[in-house]
C-alpha cells in the first residue's frame, strides 16, 4: 500500500531519523511557492512532491501559500495541474478561495471559480472575506454564484455583520441591496447596526438605521 506524502513526511519527522531529505525537499518547494519560482516548483512536483502536500510548519497547502504570498505564477502553474485539490483547508478552515477574497484578488477567484471551487462551506466563507475586506467586485460575483448572503460564520456573524464591524460602507449598502436580513443577531445578540455601533462606525450606522428590527 502505498501511503499520501504527507503521511509519509510526518511519520518521518516524528520519529527524526529517516525521511530528511525528503523533508528538505519539501520544505524548498514550498520556499519555491513564496518566492514565486514556477520552474522551482514544477520541477520539485516532477521529482514526486505531492502539489496537495501541506507545509508541515504551517498545515497549509501550497495552492493557499501562493495566493496568501501573491505568488500568481506559482499559483496559475498548481491550478493548472489536474491533481490539485481546490478545497482543501489549512488548519484555521481556510480555502484557497477564501484567501483569493480575503487579498481582493479577482484574477483569482475568478480562475479558481472556472476551475470549480465551491462558493458555499460550513462557518467562514468566501462573502464574508469579501464583505470584511470592502472587495465589492469580489463580493458581487460570489453574489452571482450563489452566495449564501446571509451565511453564519463562527459567532453566528453574517457577512453584513463583518462589513458592518470593518466599517466597509459601500460593502454594507452592497449586500442590503442583494437583500441581506440586517435583522439577524449574532451569538452575542447583536445586530449588524448594533455591532457597527460598538466598532464606532457612525456611517455604517446610519446606512442600516431603517433595516433595525422594530421595537
Amino acid at each position: 500500500m502505498r501511503f499520501p506524502l504527507q503521511v509519509v513526511l510526518a511519520v518521518a519527522l516524528s520519529f527524526g531519523a529517516v525521511g530528511t531529505a525528503m523533508a528538505d525537499d519539501v520544505i524548498g518547494f514550498f520556499t519555491a511557492v513564496q518566492v514565486d519560482s514556477e520552474r522551482a516548483v514544477k520541477k520539485a512536483i516532477a521529482s514526486g512532491i505531492d502539489p496537495n502536500v501541506r507545509d508541515p510548519r504551517s498545515g497549509e497547502t501550497a495552492l493557499i501559500i501562493a495566493m496568501r504570498e501573491d505568488s500568481m505564477n506559482v499559483f496559475k502553474a498548481l491550478l493548472a495541474d489536474p491533481r490539485t485539490q481546490l478545497e482543501l483547508a489549512a488548519p484555521n478552515g481556510n480555502t484557497a478561495l477564501m484567501m483569493a477574497a480575503y487579498k481582493r484578488n479577482k484574477e483569482a477567484v475568478l480562475a479558481l471559480l472556472a476551475k470549480g471551487a465551491k462558493v458555499n462551506r460550513a462557518g467562514w466563507s468566501p462573502l464574508h472575506y469579501a464583505a470584511a475586506g470592502g472587495a465589492d467586485d469580489i463580493a458581487r460575483i460570489l453574489l452571482k454564484r450563489g452566495a449564501a448572503l446571509d451565511a453564519l460564520a463562527p459567532g453566528d456573524l453574517t457577512p453584513l455583520m463583518l462589513a458592518a464591524r470593518e466599517g466597509q460602507d459601500s460593502a454594507v449598502s452592497l449586500l442590503l441591496e442583494a437583500g441581506a436580513n440586517a435583522s439577524l443577531k449574532s451569538g452575542e445578540g447583536l445586530t449588524a447596526m448594533q455591532i457597527a455601533a460598538r466598532a464606532d462606525k457612525p456611517l455604517i450606522v446610519a446606512i442600516l438605521c431603517d433595516r433595525s428590527p422594530a421595537r
